[in-house]
């Protein structure tokens, strides 16, 4: 296992975190949860610490999930959740980050994960109006208590991110990077390098696009939002599956598969403390730490580089 030192803590989290998304049960079709809980238990075996959930996914259920499959090696490894995402009765989704939601959310994820301290809570989303600053306040406060180790932010933009620092220390930024979609490649080396922040990285596989598994024929069922992602449809979905077949063509090279070729460009991305990356079974799990232990050489990297999607 590879590990890399998250920002300014003293947490040193496995280069591949393991994305909880998946094993909430929604958004991503059927899911077993036998397999996810067997999923995370090998992946402690092999070194994974670093596990990543919101309180939305699942509608909860991901991160009970998780509580459960850790038992009480959840004390041994760096779980971070996130708020701000949140749900009706009716299922129907909305962006709350307000201070008031921020208390009540913490006290919710604290006893679905089952733990008295959150090591990374983050802010999910800006629901675009309440003030960063006073979401940071509260949490600061929340952290004073004891009940968070560290504060996060997830899908901030730069405005955002350094008017939140402004109240208290915002240790890292996750956001959305692949080979294909790198629109936020500044933003997260700014973050890097400027602010010393960890920067964890989550759509590595586009979903499972980069796979290798789904063409332009590959249906979804009703509960998998894939359906409706913009990646596999049309033009984009052309290029990716371009794209696709430069991976598999260098898998053949470096013996390895499409998946863990698009993997490994993302982590030799030298601000990349984290790749975050969904598995609902251990065999997803096995091909995911695929990726660790070797390199692209760094002609292919630029190779790979051609294919940004501007």
């Amino acid at each position: 296992m590879e590990y890399k030192k998250l920002g300014i803590t003293d947490f040193a989290v496995s280069r591949i975190g393991f994305g909880c998304w998946a094993i909430g049960g929604h958004g991503y079709g059927v899911v077993d949860d036998n397999d996810s809980i067997n999923a995370v238990e090998k992946a402690l075996d092999l070194g994974i610490n670093f596990f990543d959930t919101a309180d939305i996914y699942g509608f909860g259920h991901s991160e009970r999930i998780l509580s459960k499959a850790l038992g009480s090696r959840r004390h041994d490894v760096v779980i971070a959740t996130k708020f701000g995402v949140c749900w009706n009765e009716q299922g129907q989704i909305y962006k709350d980050i307000s201070p008031s939601w921020a208390v009540k959310a913490l006290e919710g994820s604290l006893r679905r994960l089952q733990v008295d301290c959150i090591p990374l809570y983050q802010i999910h989303w800006s629901d675009g109006k309440t003030p960063i600053e006073a979401t940071m306040e509260v949490l600061s406060r929340c952290r004073d208590a004891g009940k968070i180790r560290y504060i996060g932010g997830s899908n901030l933009p730069l405005a955002l991110i350094d008017a939140a620092r402004k109240i208290d220390c915002l240790i890292s930024i996750q956001s959305h990077f692949n080979v294909a979609q790198r629109q936020n490649e500044d933003l997260l080396r700014d973050c890097f390098v400027s602010r010393n922040m960890g920067v964890l990285v989550y759509g590595v596989l586009a979903r499972g696009l980069f796979s290798g598994k789904y063409d332009s024929k590959s249906q979804f069922g009703e509960n998998d939002t894939r359906a409706i992602d913009e990646n596999f449809q049309g033009e984009k979905l052309k290029r990716n599956l371009l794209l696709v077949n430069e991976l598999q063509k260098l898998g053949v090279f470096y013996e390895k598969s499409a998946a863990q070729i698009a993997m490994r460009w993302t982590l030799d991305a030298p601000f990349v403390t984290s790749a975050l990356v969904g598995m609902k079974n251990v065999d997803q799990l096995v091909e995911n730490i695929g990726a660790l232990g070797w390199r692209l050489e760094e002609g292919d990297c630029k190779f790979l580089d051609s294919f940004h999607a501007h």
